[in-house]
């Protein structure tokens, strides 16, 4: 069905990839996929066979069809004089429906005024290195355009040059640029961006190679010296790298188990601990079986005034925790009271 979701892959035959030159673009599965790029001289006279395979997401259908790409050499390429320009409101697959493409070559030709002008390489700005746009206001990635003509340069393309324009750019600011207004209207030029080639000016940047030390000879071979390299023995970085410390823990095991089993001194002391022990428990034992003896604190004793003995209380004859600490004069046996002098001179018993 025309609305079923389709991806397409696309590879050069007999490669798991497409040529450099060429970029390939599909934004949903149900949007058309699209080819396009500028071939390079290199691929002149080869033909390129370009393998298309389609697949239905909601079928599970897969169609191939090769796609075959002549590249011819034109007579005028390249065009001496050359512009990029950057559109920031469109995309690169907008940008390559030939209406929109059309129009904007109109627009150049107008201000440029070539006898010739051609579109030489159309990029999208992610390819440079430009950041993904948000979802938001209808936000577009931007394309740049190289196009190419036989005149040089007009007026209007050389204010981006002048140095108020430049400060203006330096600043984040929009240049004045006089023909700004006859792209206004469908493209959004960012003239800060463009970019003006002039092939006929161009300066070799070839340098003659100054031969000096570690450059050869024309003609001259290497010749690694071989036969003069001898042969290095690695029984003594075994050596040095496995037995040496080897040794050094086979030494200090020998340390420790002397320590732990040798020295004495260890073994008497847990002996004396376990013998301590052994007495305290047998101590306990004994202690249990016994008659336990009271206390001096517990013995008859005189009466501090008559003289009298006083029978001991002893703790199991009251309970502890009705008794209270200190027994008062009426409570204690055998009391005496002593006799009070009053003020007025009078004896009280």
């Amino acid at each position: 069905m025309n609305n079923d979701p389709i991806t397409f892959n696309t590879n050069l035959m007999g490669y798991p990839d497409r040529p450099g030159w060429l970029r390939y673009i599909q934004r949903t599965p149900y949007s058309d996929g699209v080819l396009y790029g500028s071939p390079t001289i290199d691929s002149v006279g080869r033909p390129s066979v370009i393998e298309i395979t389609a697949y239905n997401r909601r079928t599970f259908e897969t169609a191939r069809h090769n796609l075959i790409i002549n590249i011819m050499a034109a007579e005028d390429f390249p065009l001496q004089y050359q512009a990029e320009f950057f559109i920031k409101n469109m995309n690169v697959e907008e940008m390559l429906a030939s209406e929109v493409l059309g129009d904007f070559l109109g627009a150049v030709k107008n201000v440029w005024q070539p006898e010739k002008l051609n579109a030489i390489n159309i990029t999208s700005a992610l390819d440079r290195g430009g950041r993904v746009p948000l979802p938001i206001n209808d936000m577009k990635e931007g394309v740049y355009v190289m196009v190419g003509a036989d005149a040089t340069f007009s007026s209007c393309l050389r204010e981006v040059e002048n140095p108020q324009n430049q400060l203006r750019c330096s600043q984040e600011m929009e240049p004045v640029i006089t023909c700004d207004k006859k792209f206004r209207t469908q493209f959004q030029i960012d003239w800060c961006k463009i970019s003006l080639v002039d092939k006929t000016q161009h300066v070799s940047t070839y340098q003659e190679v100054v031969r000096g030390e570690g450059i050869l000879p024309d003609g001259g071979e290497y010749k690694p010296p071989s036969e003069s390299l001898k042969s290095r023995d690695y029984y003594s970085d075994f050596l040095i790298t496995l037995a040496v410390p080897s040794a050094i823990a086979l030494v200090l095991f020998l340390i420790l188990a002397y320590i732990m089993c040798c020295r004495r001194e260890g073994v008497i002391q847990l002996v004396h601990h376990s013998a301590i022990q052994k007495s305290t428990k047998e101590l306990r034992e004994m202690s249990k079986n016994r008659e336990i003896a009271w206390p001096l604190s517990t013995l008859p004793v005189f009466h501090p005034v008559t003289g009298e003995i006083v029978p001991p209380v002893h703790p199991d004859s009251y309970d502890n925790t009705s008794m209270p600490l200190m027994q008062t004069q009426q409570n204690l046996p055998h009391q005496t009271q002593i006799p009070q002098q009053q003020t007025e001179g009078k004896w009280y018993t």
